[in-house]
């Protein structure tokens, strides 16, 4: 059975990502291309949480409008659409990259939550 294995990251939108990332930066420490990354563990490079700006006129939360987005990391992303489909669950989008497969559903209330499985390093 495939599972969820863990929070990939929260994203959301703001007016100025470079300004927001300087400042998670500059007062908290954590920053990264992304956003804020947070390791998984010190030997693990390549699994981390985001806490992700994105640009207020972004249309990747699309067709949610909401201002933030739910990424979740999945282990078997192709079964775990399988049984989202068996439970009357339908992806409104999917995306394969060198790097993981990304599928998108649409919460009971709106939230559109993103389900990745990583396939190899994440680029930098």
């Amino acid at each position: 059975m495939a599972k969820v294995t863990g929070l990939g990251g929260i994203f959301y939108k703001v007016r100025d990502t470079a300004a927001t990332q300087a400042w998670y930066q500059e007062k908290l420490g954590v920053g990264g291309e992304w956003g804020a990354m947070f390791p998984f563990a010190a030997d693990s490079p390549d699994g981390f949480s985001l806490l992700s700006p994105f640009k207020a006129e972004t249309d990747y939360f699309a067709p949610s409008e909401l201002p933030f987005m739910i990424n979740l990391r999945v282990d078997d992303l192709e079964a775990f659409l399988v049984e989202l489909k068996d439970k009357g669950v339908e992806p409104v989008g999917t995306q394969n990259e060198d790097y993981g497969k990304f599928a998108w559903v649409i919460d009971p209330d709106g939230v559109k939550v993103e389900l990745w499985q990583q396939l190899g390093p994440v680029p930098a």
